[in-house]
């Protein structure tokens, strides 16, 4: 059985790879350790391989785990917070429970409205802090998934207010691709988002948009050929998820 220092090492290798077949520097592609389900000392070990960044997918299943880290003595950069370990929201997240993800969260990958953007800008406003934020966005027709309909008036709406919140940072794009074993599946869909945040960041040049959050460990390697800047890697990392009771 590998360690989690192991399995980072096999990672890291595919991600050289992937960065020399793109013709891109390793510095372009940052790693998040999605931790969702696993227990806090899943993280600990983490940070302790040289880990800073993760992602957690619910509002109360990691505020219990921030308790656990605290004690841990692992710091978290929430927005309040310019220290510590980075931990990133990407799972959806509810517009009444936007007060409490600004107060533990470092940022969230997942709006999907107007409305949770500005519930999420006036959280941070109220702590005096600032929040980065990604837009998801839905390339997929499957029910299941959520996200900002790229072709909808929502999406330029919030694009066009996006400048009036002082404590909330729209960074760039995020997308989960269907479901599907076929990796020419996922190279689409993150062309789409690529090409989709290449015509946004043209249209709106006060924006910096230069985030693309896109491949997981089943097609992180492809989503750095195709120019993400941000891969969320969990089974490749920490193995299988654990079964919620």
């Amino acid at each position: 059985m590998t360690n989690f220092r192991e399995r980072l090492a096999v990672v890291e290798d595919q991600i050289d790879a992937a960065c020399k077949r793109a013709g891109r520097p390793r510095g372009e592609v940052r790693l998040m350790a999605v931790s969702k389900t696993h227990p806090a000392s899943a993280i600990v070990e983490a940070a302790q391989a040289g880990i800073t960044l993760f992602g957690e997918n619910r509002v109360q299943e990691f505020e219990r785990k921030s308790t656990e880290l605290t004690a841990s003595g692992i710091g978290i950069r929430a927005a309040a917070s310019e220290t510590g370990i980075e931990v990133h929201l990407i799972g959806h997240l509810q517009s009444n429970k936007a007060a409490k993800a600004a107060q533990i969260f470092s940022a969230v990958d997942t709006v999907d409205s107007i409305r949770l953007a500005e519930r999420l800008n006036e959280a941070a406003m109220r702590q005096n802090s600032k929040l980065s934020a990604l837009l998801e966005i839905k390339l997929s027709a499957e029910e299941s998934k959520t996200g900002l309909d790229p072709e909808g008036e929502e999406l330029r709406e919030l694009l066009d207010h996006a400048s009036d919140w002082a404590h909330l940072k729209i960074r760039g794009l995020m997308t989960v691709p269907p479901l599907d074993d076929n990796l020419e599946t996922a190279r689409q869909c993150f062309r789409q988002l690529r090409e989709l945040r290449d015509a946004l960041a043209h249209r709106h040049t006060g924006l910096n948009l230069s985030e693309l959050s896109m491949g997981m460990s089943g097609d992180f390697e492809t989503g750095i050929e195709e120019g993400s800047t941000l891969i969320r890697i969990g089974t490749a990392l920490f193995g299988k998820r654990e079964v919620r009771a």
